[in-house]
């Protein structure tokens, strides 16, 4: 699963967001609720949060109104799978129990774990936008998560559960790099330099949402349950170029070269600034130097993450197994029906669409009712609570009414 800059942004053009947008302006597009289906769903999010040993107090975090619950009051302490190293890991229990509070959950680092996560990456890295890192964001109605702050690399918010709306503010810090020298600012720091209120956004299911780095922002659930994941593109920047010339100087006589020494003398300073000048010098041919110039060009154009290209049998020239059938246990269907309905006109059933009607039959209209009432569903599912409709042919119905997407 891939997915291209111009379908993330989609309807806008790419060349429209990088004259207009694209470090200068927060940017918000409404979507259809199927455009981010296959991003992630309830049933992917339980299906991760059951991957117990993946997960520790840093990957996995809980925060309730603007403060983080501390690791020992939802993990215990076990082995880590890596070297044996002691870890603090979630506890299913107690997880629940500050979830029932109204805690919200932060999953951290999940760009790689399903190909729906990915592809929002894929697409953010392959324009040259920098290395995404995602996160995603579970939170409750009312309970905010963060206060007003900002980050050290663009966001790309995509919204693939409920509701939640986003205060913008006005304020921009000029370019923060993860640092001390920003990380160690304080809320009253954020509270005095965010500014005005610049606009009040509701995300809806396949909205996206930009901001360039440093804008400041909050945001607070608005319907019961909210699920959003927040890509961080990371891009390179002047250090990158410093830490380059540093190894480049590593071969410069003059720069391994002791410093005048400093006894207080006019002379003494005299000669310190005079070196300085002729380092400073050689440092800005040294920016010019074509095999310099090569090493930053490769170093910004392969500047992304490297997921997937496993293919373990293809190495060894073997067959690789039959894919599973769509539809069967494995495969979900996210439902994006948009307030789909059955309704019986006379003696007949047909599913009411905003995009028309569809014929049902009286067995697939009851199990047409139970499944989109659901999130997602799979077709052992509906086969289960619904024996005497034809599973397949129902979902195949309504995938072709754009009511479901496979996830």
């Amino acid at each position: 699963m891939t997915m291209t800059l111009a379908q993330l942004l989609a309807p806008m053009p790419v060349e429209q967001f990088f004259a207009e947008y694209h470090d200068k302006l927060p940017l918000h597009l409404k979507g259809d609720p199927a455009k981010f289906a296959a991003v992630l769903s309830w049933r992917q999010i339980n299906r991760l949060l059951d991957m117990t040993h993946a997960w520790s107090s840093q990957s996995l975090q809980l925060v309730l109104d603007g403060k983080p619950i501390p690791a020992e009051q939802y993990c215990a302490s076990a082995v880590g799978r890596d070297a044996n190293a002691q870890l603090m890991q979630p506890v299913t229990e107690r997880v629940r129990e500050w979830v029932q509070k109204g805690a919200s959950i932060v999953m951290n680092d999940v760009d790689s774990l399903t190909p729906g996560l990915a592809s929002v990456s894929h697409a953010i890295e392959s324009a040259g936008l920098g290395k995404a890192q995602a996160n995603v964001y579970i939170s409750w109605q009312s309970h905010k998560a963060f206060p007003a702050h900002y980050d050290t690399h663009d966001v790309w918010a995509v919204q693939v559960e409920g509701e939640k709306y986003w205060n913008i503010w006005e304020g921009r810090a000029e370019w923060p790099i993860s640092h001390p020298l920003w990380r160690s600012q304080d809320q009253a720091h954020h509270e005095q330099h965010k500014g005005k209120l610049r606009a009040k956004i509701l995300m809806k299911p396949g909205d996206l949402l930009y901001l360039p780095r440093g804008w400041y922002h909050d945001a607070l659930a608005e319907a019961p349950a909210s699920v959003h994941v927040a890509y961080g593109a990371h891009a390179p920047n002047g250090m990158d170029v410093m830490n380059i010339l540093l190894e480049r100087v590593l071969y410069e006589t003059s720069f391994r070269q002791p410093l005048p020494r400093q006894d207080g003398s006019a002379a003494a300073k005299f000669a310190l600034t005079q070196r300085a000048g002729q380092l400073g010098a050689r440092i800005a041919e040294l920016a010019k130097d074509p095999k310099v110039m090569a090493v930053l060009e490769k170093y910004v154009a392969d500047y992304r993450f490297q997921r997937g290209g496993n293919d373990l049998l293809a190495w060894r020239g073997m067959a690789a197994p039959a894919a599973a059938e769509e539809g069967g246990e494995s495969a979900a269907f996210r439902v994006v029906a948009g307030g789909a309905k059955p309704v019986r006109r006379g003696s007949e059933w047909v599913l009411k669409a905003a995009s028309g009607t569809l014929p049902l039959s009286p067995a697939e209209a009851e199990a047409a009712q139970w499944l989109l009432a659901r999130p997602d569903i799979t077709e052992a599912e509906l086969k289960r609570a619904h024996p005497a409709a034809d599973a397949p042919a129902l979902l195949a119905k309504l995938r072709d009414a754009a009511l479901l997407v496979a996830t």
